[in-house]
């Protein structure tokens, strides 16, 4: 569930209203643990995601830092490169799974 919570503070362009909000649904969630509330508990999961994103920004607001902002493209492709070596992938040639601990090691699939 968590792991869709990013780093906002310090980037170029700022976090969006909707990034915000985003982070602070998965932070209600995994307190929770509920991906989506019951009936009688929606108001209160509404109310805390509510409450969660307003002190989120403000302390997005209230950061200071002395490092150079964070470019969200360069962040995004390194990312995908950690993503990409840490997961398995299917090998061009053949249906086989390349693991990333033993690259020689292929496993049928």
């Amino acid at each position: 569930m968590c792991r869709n919570i990013k780093t906002l503070h310090n980037f170029t362009p700022p976090a969006t209203e909707e990034e915000i909000r985003a982070s602070a649904l998965q932070f209600v969630r995994k307190l929770s643990g509920f991906t989506r509330p019951s009936k009688v508990n929606e108001p209160a999961f509404i109310r805390a995601v509510d409450r969660v994103t307003e002190v989120a920004r403000e302390l997005l607001d209230s950061l200071v830092t002395n490092a150079p902002p964070r470019d969200r493209e360069l962040e995004a492709v390194k990312t995908r490169a950690r993503a990409a070596n840490r997961f398995p992938r299917m090998s061009e040639e053949g249906r086989t799974v390349i693991h990333r601990h033993h690259p020689t090691n292929s496993l049928p699939v």
